[in-house]
């Protein structure tokens, strides 16, 4: 009974041990599917986060330069307004903008240098870049101001000095009419003579017509009625000069234009207003004269009253 059932109890230990040795197998083969799954998954996803942040890169590099070409057109565009800084001497804004132009010109030369870029940084760069930006619209937006402000001072003030031009012509054609009625009212006072004569005479008080012969000579004339001239004792002062043009005679000085002029003769008169004629001035020749061209003027009152020439022969 014994040496049957041991055979029987042999054959299912033989069967058990054999599944569990495949289900172990299988579990291993799982783990290991399961452990290259997850390395290539994280080998996959180091590569994604590795061209992730080097597109990151990219982008950051991108907008870099994209700044760096804004901050040289708002340079350029800064160079054309920079030479009118002088109208905006003492106002903020030139000090500002300078400050904020360093920030920009600091920034971007750290950015080249470093090797990764930094997103604040960028950020950081385009709030300054955006600061640029405003104040130069303010600053460009005052110089247009006062610069129209300006024109319109320029146009105004060209408008003034026209017209102080316009009222100066004025005034000095005023002037130039006053002068010149000033001029006729002093020379209607002025005395006039007319019909003057130089005649030579002889030791016996005739008519020479030698001049070589003469021992005086008799200068007459006219002075006529003038209501404008006042009246009262008048002094005519004769002048006589020669050929050779030397004054004849020494009858003293009278006060013409503020000098002292010497004379040949003189002749005081009482002028009522009145014509008066045949008035004669008389010099007493002392040398010989030679014949040509003599030379009678006539002052009184501080004016030259007459000039006239006589050829006196021989």
């Amino acid at each position: 009974m014994e040496t049957t059932q041991t055979p029987q109890n042999n054959t299912p230990q033989k069967k058990t041990k054999s599944k569990f040795s495949t289900t172990q197998i299988l579990i291993a083969a799982i783990i290991v599917i399961v452990i290259i799954a997850g390395v290539l998954i994280g080998a996959l996803f180091s590569k994604s986060n590795a061209a992730q942040e080097e597109m990151e890169q990219l982008k950051l590099t991108n907008e870099q330069l994209q700044l760096a070409g804004e901050y040289e057109s708002l340079n350029n565009e800064y160079a054309q307004y920079e030479n009118q800084t002088q109208l905006l001497a003492n106002d903020s804004i030139v000090e500002k903008y300078a400050a904020a132009k360093a920030k920009v010109e600091k920034l971007l030369q750290e950015l080249k240098n470093e090797k990764h870029k930094n997103a604040a940084r960028i950020k950081e760069l385009q709030d300054q870049i955006a600061t640029l930006k405003s104040l130069l619209r303010h600053y460009v937006a005052q110089i247009d101001s006062l610069s129209r402000e300006n024109q319109g001072l320029k146009t105004e003030n060209e408008e003034i000095k026209d017209k102080n031009r316009k009222l100066n012509e004025r005034v000095q054609s005023v002037s130039k009419t006053n002068e010149e009625l000033n001029e006729r009212m002093v020379l209607a006072e002025k005395l006039n003579v007319t019909g003057i004569s130089l005649t030579a005479l002889n030791k016996k008080g005739r008519t020479e017509k030698n001049i070589t012969k003469a021992r005086q000579l008799m200068v007459t004339f006219t002075i006529p009625q003038n209501n404008s001239t006042p009246v009262g004792e008048k002094t005519i002062y004769m002048r006589l000069v020669s050929p050779e043009g030397e004054l004849l005679g020494n009858g003293g000085v009278f006060n013409f234009e503020g000098q002292n002029v010497k004379c040949s003769a003189r002749k005081m008169i009482e002028y009522t207003g009145e014509e008066i004629t045949g008035i004669t001035i008389y010099w007493d020749v002392n040398a010989t004269l030679n014949p040509g061209e003599y030379t009678v003027e006539l002052f009184a009152d501080n004016y030259r009253l007459a000039s006239r020439k006589f050829t006196m022969k021989k």
